[in-house]
């Protein structure tokens, strides 16, 4: 149930979007989807551009477009990368701040527009991943890890989603096995004890460990919910610490 103001995207329109850049800008539609019963839907483009890190850590380009049926989400683009040997995705941010470029549903989508905005964040592309380098140039003592998973993991909800007050345990020793070589992609010279290993294994938790109700769920989560909270501060904390 919504209000007059609401404007409705269909699911059409969100691949619609893909057609010009497509088209045009030699993008790719690899695959879509729906979370929730359909009450939101995506699509995921591939844009061609990729850059690969020391020991052939390849790092892919992509545009998440995504909706919802129930006003939960609003319609949102945003600049994504894909870390290949792990398929662990990442929000393109800068300086703290994601490159997502959301229309609210009182407002009519407004596809070129978004286009427009849209041409500047793909831009960034080289940009955060020349940061990306850096932080696969950082090595990282042992000391330096722990605290970088203390600060991401305790400052944030999840340690209520166990229902617990305290440090999520499970979570601390899960992204430090990870790191220390459990992870898909851990043992690669770009993420082997640097901080682009701390921050990958962060991503991989989220994406494919953190506890959920189903994998369905820890998408959306990863996505657009706490989840991708979690690995915008693990960015962050990354960034930090290389700087």
């Amino acid at each position: 149930m919504v209000s007059d103001r609401y404007q409705v995207v269909q699911p059409r329109e969100v691949l619609e979007f893909y057609r010009d850049l497509t088209e045009i800008s030699g993008y790719e539609l690899e695959t879509a989807g729906v979370l929730k019963e359909g009450r939101k839907f995506w699509a995921l483009a591939r844009t061609g551009k990729e850059t690969v890190l020391k020991g052939g850590d390849c790092v892919k380009s992509y545009l998440l477009l995504a909706t919802s049926c129930d006003g939960t989400l609003a319609t949102t683009a945003t600049p994504t990368t894909i870390r290949v040997v792990c398929n662990n995705t990442l929000s393109v941010a800068l300086n703290g701040a994601t490159s997502a470029i959301k229309v609210p549903h009182r407002t009519s989508f407004d596809a070129q527009a978004v286009k427009k905005q849209l041409g500047v964040a793909v831009a960034q592309w080289d940009s955060f991943m020349y940061r990306m380098r850096t932080l696969s140039e950082r090595k990282v003592k042992s000391h330096e890890a722990l605290n970088y998973f203390l600060r991401v993991l305790c400052n944030s909800d999840t340690a209520q989603d166990s229902g617990r007050g305290l440090t999520n345990e499970r979570a601390l020793k899960k992204v430090q096995a990870m790191y220390e070589g459990h992870g898909r992609g851990a043992e690669l010279d770009a993420a082997k004890g640097t901080a682009w290993g701390l921050l990958c294994s962060i991503t991989e938790y989220v994406d494919h460990e953190k506890r959920s109700r189903g994998p369905e769920y820890r998408l959306d989560s990863a996505w657009f919910g706490q989840g991708a909270v979690l690995k915008l501060r693990a960015l962050d904390e990354a960034l930090a610490l290389a700087a």
